[in-house]
């Protein structure tokens, strides 16, 4: 039986619809919660490090853009704008709990090179939360063919940080066998041992609208964390109090189980 209590170092992957109200601004009062229980599981002794979209869509917000750019150029100056204000946010809010954060900009060539793991090592080591972000003012992977967004890079953070779990906070409360946004009779799947063609066929449809990701870029998260030994759980993050139950071993959104168990 796998514990959740027992997990030590934790990867969390806040998305856009988490951090963001649909006009872009900053969700004050859900983010508020999150850094205070976030900060709260760090003094329990978990090893906290999290990966953050939001960039461009407070960048949208901070512009006084109506909607998200739909060219390269427009969401390169979205992300550097709204990255400030991302840092901003979380440096402030983690700092009334005496907690420092540091930014970590990911791009592939880093991540292929490992350089990273040792700045995650010493940053643990003297307690700081990383905040990690994929470098998306010189990266494009993520901004135009999608294959480097968050969900995945979470998952490869987890991989290079030897984490225990990840836990991606999204606005669904885990992975249904039909879209519960169309179906009221949707029913929530708890565990899932074995990403098979079913997993795979359920799992479609796209993000909000300021953010890249959907279900199917969840499910390759979970491949990857999985295959290197992490457990990972999607669970909604509009309630981040949630995350108290899942450290109490409660059930709570979809637990997709380590292969090498």
């Amino acid at each position: 039986m796998i514990r959740i209590s027992e997990k030590q170092r934790i990867v969390i992957k806040l998305g856009t619809s988490t951090i963001a109200h649909g006009t872009g601004k900053l969700n004050i009062r859900r983010m508020t919660t999150l850094v205070r229980v976030l900060a709260d599981l760090q003094n329990s002794g978990k090893e906290i490090i999290i990966v953050s979209s939001g960039a461009v869509g407070l960048g949208v917000g901070k512009l006084g853009l109506k909607k998200k750019p739909t060219d390269t150029p427009s969401k390169q100056a979205a992300a550097a704008v709204g990255q400030c204000e991302l840092m901003y946010m979380y440096d402030n809010l983690f700092d009334d709990y005496g907690i420092t954060v540091a930014q970590i900009l990911l791009t592939k060539t880093i991540i292929e090179k490992n350089n990273v793991v040792n700045t995650f090592e010493k940053l643990i080591s003297m307690g700081v939360i990383p905040i990690v972000n994929e470098n998306d003012t010189v990266a494009i992977d993520e901004l135009e063919l999608e294959i480097g967004e968050n969900d995945s890079l979470s998952a490869i953070v987890a991989t290079l940080s030897k984490s225990d779990l990840l836990i991606i906070l999204s606005d669904i409360d885990g992975l249904f066998d039909s879209d519960p946004h169309t179906n009221e009779n949707a029913r929530l799947i708890p565990v899932v041992n074995e990403i098979d063609g079913y997993i795979e066929k359920i799992a479609g449809g796209a993000g909000s609208a300021l953010g890249t990701g959907g279900m199917s870029t969840k499910i390759n998260a979970a491949k990857i964390a999985t295959s290197a030994g992490i457990d990972m759980v999607i669970m909604n993050g509009n309630s981040p109090e949630k995350l108290y139950d899942l450290f109490e071993d409660k059930q709570v959104g979809t637990l997709f189980t380590s292969q090498q168990q």
